[in-house]
Order: C-alpha cells, then structure tokens, then sequence
C-alpha cells in the first residue's frame, strides 16, 4: 500500500497527459501567431517593408489618428446594434420552436445545421439583389404606390444593409444557442406555476425568461464577436464608405503595405473582443448560479 500513489495526485497527470495534444496544438497554431503579432506592432515600416528596429511609432500613430477609434467605435456600435436585431428576431422564432413545433426537432436541427454550412458571401451578394437601386425592393415599393415611380434610391451601400447583411449572417447563431436553452427549461416548473395561478406572461417572464438568459447571453457574445470582425458584409454591402476595423485592418495589409500598423489594429480589435467574452463569460456564470 505504501508504494501506491494517491489518487488525487493521479487524476491531474492524466487530465494533463490527455491535454497535452490539444494544448501543444493550440501553442503551436494560435500561441505563436499571437505572441508575433505582438512583436511586429513594436516594428517600422519602411519602403513597404518591415524593419525591425524596435520603436513605438506605430502605437503612437495608432493612439493619434482619430480615425481608427472612429473605426472601432463604429464596429462596436454596429455589433451592438446587430446583436438587438438578432435577439429580437432570433427569440420569437426559437420559441415558437421549442413550444409549437417540438415534434419536428430533429427537423429543426438540421435546418439550423444548413444555415450554418451555407456560404456567407453568396448571401450577401443575394442581398445585393434584393437592395440595389433596380433591386427587387425598390420594384415591390413602387408596385405598392409607397415610393414614387421615378425613385432610384436603394438601400445598398449604406450602413443600414450592413447592419442587415451581418444581422441575416449571424441570426443562425443566436437562434441555436437561445434554441438549447430553452430547450432545457423543465416544463413541470411551468406546470407548477400555471397550477399556483401564474398567467402565461408571469410564468414566461419569472422562470423562461430567467432561465433562457445563460443562452442568449451565449447567442449575443457570438452575435457580437463575429461581427466585430464582419469584412464581407461592410464591403459589399456598405461599399466601404464608413469602414469598420474589418476593412481598416485590411487596406492597412494589403493597400497600404503597413504590416506593423495592421498588426497594431488586430491587437486593439482582439483586445476588445477578448475583453467582450471576458464579459459575456462572467455575466453568464452569475446567471447560472443564481438559476
């Protein structure tokens, strides 16, 4: 008996042995970049070239121009925005799929499954289509008499089809999450209740609601993560007019050749994102221990 090790000692060495893949792969792949990327912010550039001579120029340039921080706070302005349109859409349509169309669950699913495996860009060039100046829109408005038949004005290339192109992108993602939690709220609870003589509203709103709050907490991190890095939807649909901190980092590799100032801009733009799932993180931990 004396020989044998204990098992709590024993539990952490497999638990890191198994690990030990993942983590490597994960160094490897995503450590490293980061840890260069970093490095290459405290670079110049000189000719359309990097010279590695240490400098602060390029933070000094980041934190002087204002347009950059107009960038961000227009990404996160549009994220913010986009996450509301998709919660607003996302939660009537996944509780009508929980409540009225349970039979059809594996339906459901892999409905879900499709819209995530469908191709972004080809949607948002759909989208064009459907909002260009001679765009299927325009044509229902004039047919209804609601804009004058001489109008010509489409929605395309403004802030507002972006917002509509990263919301129609990302909607699959709040649905899904808000779908699972909802699926896992106990339906005796809300039998309880009705048995009290809770209505369906103070039933909705004093266990549904607070119980579904973990997922779409989760939906809106998502929502809210990949749209601030959206290029598709602000280049095809915005036309580049307002740049987000997508098209800012991308003119900055490719137009500009500036690779330690667009190294600089995914720094703050991951800082951001990483302090959002810091965020979204904690508040759904709380909710789950007061649930």
């Amino acid at each position: 008996m004396t020989g044998m090790t204990p098992l709590g000692a024993e539990v952490p060495r497999q638990l890191l042995l198994y690990l030990t893949p993942a983590g490597s792969w994960q160094l490897a792949f995503y450590g490293v970049p980061i840890v260069l990327l970093l490095l290459l912010t405290f670079q110049a550039s000189e000719n359309f070239r990097v010279a590695w001579v240490w400098s602060l120029d390029t933070w000094i340039s980041v934190f002087s121009a204002p347009h950059i921080w107009l960038a961000l706070l227009r990404t996160l302005a549009m994220s913010a925005l986009a996450v509301l349109c998709c919660f607003a859409l996302a939660f009537p349509v996944a509780y009508v799929m929980v409540t009225r169309l349970s039979a059809y669950d594996a339906h459901i699913k892999l409905a879900i499954l499709f819209a995530f495996l469908s191709d972004m860009v080809l949607k948002t060039y759909g989208w064009v289509l459907f909002l260009d100046q001679e765009g299927i829109l325009n044509w229902i408005l004039r047919a209804l008499a609601v804009v004058p038949a001489d109008y010509d004005t489409g929605l395309v290339f403004t802030l507002a089809a972006t917002l509509l192109g990263i919301t129609a992108n990302l909607l699959p993602f709040m649905i899904f999450t808000i779908y699972l939690s909802l699926s896992a709220v106990d339906r005796d609870l809300l039998l309880a209740a009705y048995d009290s003589g809770a209505s369906h509203l103070r039933a909705f709103r004093d266990i549904t609601l607070p119980l579904c709050l973990p997922g779409v907490l989760a939906g809106g991190a998502f929502v809210f993560i990949l749209s601030m890095g959206s290029l598709v939807e602000e280049r095809v649909l915005g036309g580049g007019k307002d740049p987000m901190m997508g098209t800012l980092i991308r003119q900055t590799f490719e137009t500009r050749v500036n690779w330690p100032l667009g190294a600089a801009l995914t720094v703050v733009l991951f800082t951001v994102t990483i302090a959002t799932m810091a965020i979204a993180g904690w508040q759904i931990k709380r909710m789950r221990g007061r649930t």
